[in-house]
């Protein structure tokens, strides 16, 4: 059997500790960079405090993520860490054991098959695409994708070096950290549940954003050319968006919610403005989330899914696109239905 799967339940663990735009910015002396704020939509971001990083992020997410589930921990088949910051300990880099091995011993998951993937900001997704085949073969029934990021630290490399506003390191000032986790499960309802996940890699522009390591001091680093690769992204996700809707038997104005990946406010609505003049049509809503977070990297569109749920906005069978841009150039869209999950969240006093 063709099996189907959909989002089970969604968990979140976001920093306490405040970092604002303003405060960031005081630390340039360059006056266009005080408009950072309103050209980004970020007026301020979480940020680890002693104690905190990708790992305990993401383990605190998969935790949340049960509390909204039917499912216990030793019942889940299989977990997939996501992470591209790999921070365990505060700055320090870790390798083995994976991150996956060692959050199912933490939560109990005895039986779940394991294993890391790192795809740059399309992580998550590239996790839901894996396990729906996964789930769709029939291999496994439920599945954990999870991932911490501790990226926020790439901020405090760039305040060193930007002395322009043309400065390749500029994006590193939009990022905030956050951990995300989602469970999929099967189900055999054709009229719910995922419809569509797809990705495409288009290496000739992997010059246009790349990170690393810093060599000299703890955390990482990165460089970007935010023009550029925002126009790549755009342009080049037209027929890849194009085909999905066709697949999914869908017109773009029935998409119910668009979610982009959260990068800045005026990219965002640069893109929305260019899918509506190609399609002639605009979805319901463009979902822009990052005001109080910031562009959370891997866990960006399952952070603004658990808002819009807590937030009850959501409707069962609103048909959700989540678009991806990640650098390498990765593009990807997950088309779903949303199904009854919307009446297990907000409830909370």
């Amino acid at each position: 059997m063709n099996w189907k799967c959909q989002f089970e339940s969604i968990g979140v663990k976001i920093p306490e500790k405040i970092l604002t735009t303003l405060e960031l910015v005081e630390k340039i002396k360059i006056p266009c960079i005080k408009k950072l704020g309103l050209l980004t939509g970020i007026s301020e971001r979480k940020i680890c405090s002693s104690g905190e990083d990708s790992f305990s992020l993401a383990v605190d997410a998969a935790k949340d993520c049960l509390s909204f589930s039917k499912y216990r921990a030793d019942e889940l088949d299989m977990i997939i860490s996501c992470s591209i910051t790999k921070y365990k300990n505060g700055l320090s880099h870790h390798y083995e054991p994976t991150f996956s091995a060692i959050i199912k011993n933490i939560i109990g998951a005895k039986k779940a098959i394991t294993f890391d993937i790192s795809n740059a900001c399309a992580g998550m997704l590239t996790g839901v695409y894996l396990a729906e085949n996964f789930i769709r073969q029939g291999t496994v029934k439920t599945c954990l994708i999870v991932s911490g990021e501790y990226i926020s630290n790439i901020s405090d490399h760039a305040i060193k070096n930007i002395k322009t506003s043309l400065n390749s390191e500029l994006s590193s000032l939009t990022v905030g950290d956050c951990g995300a986790a989602v469970i999929i499960d099967r189900t055999v309802n054709d009229k719910e549940g995922l419809m569509v996940s797809g990705f495409t890699t288009l290496s000739k522009y992997s010059n246009l954003c790349s990170g690393r390591q810093n060599r000299k001091t703890p955390g990482g680093q990165m460089k970007t050319k935010a023009k550029k690769i925002h126009q790549a992204a755009i342009s080049e996700s037209i027929p890849i968006v194009k085909k999905a809707l066709e697949k999914s038997g869908l017109s773009f104005n029935q998409i119910s919610w668009l979610i982009p990946h959260q990068t800045s406010r005026s990219s965002i609505i640069s893109g929305a403005n260019y899918y509506k003049d190609y399609f002639g049509q605009q979805p319901g809503q463009v979902v822009i989330s990052l005001k109080d977070t910031g562009n959370t990297a891997s866990t960006t569109h399952f952070l603004a899914l658990y808002r819009y749920l807590n937030e009850k906005r959501f409707k069962e069978d609103d048909n959700i696109m989540l678009l991806c841009f990640a650098s390498g150039l990765i593009l990807g869209v997950i088309i779903f239905k949303m199904n009854e999950i919307v009446n297990r969240y907000g409830n909370k006093n």
